[in-house]
């Protein structure tokens, strides 16, 4: 009756990643954000693994404090273990990637809110919950955290859970380096030799590389240590070995370290260390935690810790349980995994939900990203248009009233202060990328030309682009659309911003049931794989089913389809949803003017104020929801 599989405990912190390869850290000049530490990042990894996670420890009542809670939350992990510190700011770790051999990392841990977690912290409720409980070393170096996890492990044996530890051994975090030297991985200390000899009973399973292991023994000879280790505790010791891969002992501690039992290694580039460990650890849950092997439970383990080693960053580089079994399934095609296409797809749109959060599987989306057709209106002026957009967002929110499933469409040029004032509301964000109008097709200025702009977009905001294109076009047309889109798409990938692609064949030439689907076979052909596909309503059902084919047979893990409006009235959009409510891939619509147009005349003509505005355009929205709920439960 557990409802949890795995409690991690320890250290939770902000890691602050250079971005510049191959430098010095003093020369790092922008940096990537991640949530960090050894057990933050298990929880994380276990929870893409399928398992069911949770971390007990603290964070700081400040921004980054929320970013860990809000971001373990979109990762699936249980975060009613984790307290807000009043007095402390959440931990801080500078990291950087200088060659293959050297990681340097600054940890800014003074005080720090996840090293005041204390036994008032542990909730017996919750630990009896778990199957497994899981302990990082660096807790055990201060009393008042020491007591926290011995409390805890007391707790999961007396409710038959299983106990591990991640040795985790950072000298300078045991005070026995300093502040510099981050990256150092032993130091030989009695001190803390005695600290976790004295643990080491307490737990069913011990991983850590030859050095923790080290510590843990008391010597350098690695064989000797794990007999030290051995001599008090029963446990299932796993000896990290790097590019050897790794050994599990279950009983006595043989002559040879290769006579442990073994899963397969990879042949993988080294390009990062830090966090490759945690990573591992959470292949290893994953099989010890479903029964398996040894060699099986190593074989997860190995490969979870190639993919951390291969990427940028310690949680955004951990697999999905698809991305793990289409690896194993497959093989290593190239070395640097994360240049491998194929995996890097599969990684992206299986681990998205980490990325944005939110449930889209119902989309009711108020699209007022129009900026040609406001510009041509009486009485439009920037300014009224960007007062407009911001009475469209209220219309927005009250509709959506805090509810799931909602979005917007939103520009920057006009409604900036709208699409800003979005951020945070639980809104959908999408916002568009393409110059109004363009065939072929142009980009706004201000993303310039190698799309460098997007560095700047909120993370929330969906990368949209409206495509005016059909399969008739000429060769030289559809190649220069295709770069360009493809261009704004590796642009949007590499800012970890999700991509939403509109095509409008219809406004180009006559369309049957085969065009919609010829155009999406050929944009794919082009390396392009968009999170979210908009189109037109279709001719009929069998024009909906060979599009979805066509999208199915490259991406089964899209995120879906939203349905445009094209200025349609209720009834016509109404016969639409019927159709297309039937296939489930299409999560709802995308309509604007059918909501605001009417509106936006009498607004900036001033035949209406600003109050009749929202209620009325809020009253067309709730409609259009409506007509597409009914749908889908008709459906």
């Amino acid at each position: 009756m557990k409802t949890l599989d795995v409690i991690t405990i320890g250290r939770s912190s902000v890691d602050l990643y250079g971005q510049q390869v191959g430098g010095r850290l003093e020369d790092m000049g922008s940096f990537a954000k991640y949530i960090g530490g050894s057990p933050t990042n298990i929880a994380c990894g276990t929870a893409r693994l399928g398992l069911r996670s949770a971390v007990i420890t603290r964070v700081g009542d400040e921004h980054m404090g929320r970013f860990i809670r809000e971001q373990l939350i979109r990762e699936g992990v249980d975060v009613r273990g984790v307290a807000t510190d009043p007095d402390r700011l959440t931990a801080l770790v500078i990291l950087g990637i200088r060659n293959q051999d050297s990681f340097p990392l600054i940890f800014y841990r003074e005080n720090c809110a996840d090293m005041a977690l204390s036994e008032d912290d542990i909730d017996e409720d919750l630990i009896a919950q778990a199957r497994c409980v899981l302990a990082t070393g660096t807790h055990l170096s201060n009393p008042m955290t020491e007591a926290a996890v011995m409390r805890a492990l007391d707790m999961a044996r007396a409710h038959g859970a299983r106990t591990a530890l991640d040795i985790d051994y950072r000298p300078n975090l045991w005070g026995v380096a300093g502040h510099g030297e981050g990256e150092s991985r032993f130091v030989e200390s009695a001190a803390v030799t005695a600290k976790l000899a004295a643990t080491l009973h307490l737990f069913d399973l011990i991983v850590g590389t030859e050095e923790e292991f080290h510590i843990a023994g008391g010597t350098t000879d690695t064989l000797a240590a794990l007999r030290a280790v051995r001599a008090v505790s029963d446990a299932t010791l796993v000896c990290k070995r790097g590019a050897k891969g790794a050994v599990a002992f279950t009983g006595a501690i043989p002559d040879s370290l290769d006579d442990g039992e073994a899963g397969p290694g990879f042949p993988i580039e080294v390009f990062n260390v830090l966090g490759a460990g945690d990573g591992f650890f959470s292949g290893l849950l994953k099989g010890w935690l479903d029964g398996g092997s040894w060699p099986r439970a190593l074989e997860y383990a190995n490969a979870c810790g190639a993919f951390a080693v291969s990427r940028h960053g310690c949680t955004p580089a951990y697999p999905s349980l698809e991305e793990l079994r289409f690896f194993l399934e497959r093989g290593v095609v190239r070395p640097d995994l994360r240049n491998d296409a194929a995996l890097e797809q599969v990684h992206w749109a299986t681990n998205r939900q980490g990325r944005m959060g939110g449930d889209w599987t119902t989309m009711r989306v108020f699209a007022f990203d129009h900026r040609m057709q406001l510009e041509a209106m009486e009485g439009y002026t920037p300014e009224k248009g960007g007062a407009f957009k911001r009475l469209c967002l209220e219309a927005a929110l009250a509709v959506q009233d805090g509810q799931g499933g909602y979005g917007i469409l939103c520009d920057d040029r006009i409604g900036r202060t709208a699409l800003h004032a979005a951020s945070g509301t639980g809104l959908w964000i999408g916002r568009p990328a393409e110059w109004p109008g363009s065939r072929p097709l142009a980009l706004e200025p201000e993303l310039g030309p190698d799309c460098g702009g997007l560095s700047e977009w909120a993370r929330e905001n969906v990368v949209k682009v409206l495509c005016f294109c059909h399969p008739d076009d000429d060769a030289a047309l559809r190649a220069e659309q295709e770069a360009t889109v493809l261009r704004l798409y590796t642009a949007a990938r590499r800012n970890g911003l999700e991509f939403l692609l509109e095509i409008i064949p219809s406004k180009v030439g006559p369309v049957d049931e085969d065009t919609t689907a010829t155009l999406i076979e050929q944009f794919y052909a082009a390396g392009i794989h968009p999170d979210w596909w908009k189109l037109e309503p279709l001719t009929s059902a069998e024009a909906w089913a060979k599009a979805i084919a066509a999208i199915e047979a490259h991406d089964r893990h899209t995120r879906g389809i939203v349905v445009l409006g094209l200025d349609a009235p209720e009834a016509e959009l109404a016969a639409s949803f019927a159709v297309a409510a039937r296939f489930p891939l299409v999560r709802g619509f995308a309509v604007g003017r059918t909501i605001f147009g009417a509106v936006a005349r009498d607004w900036f003509a001033g035949r209406v104020g600003d109050a009749d505005a929202v209620a009325e355009m809020a009253a067309r929205y709730r409609r259009l929801c409506a007509i597409w709920d009914a749908a889908r439960d008709a459906a």
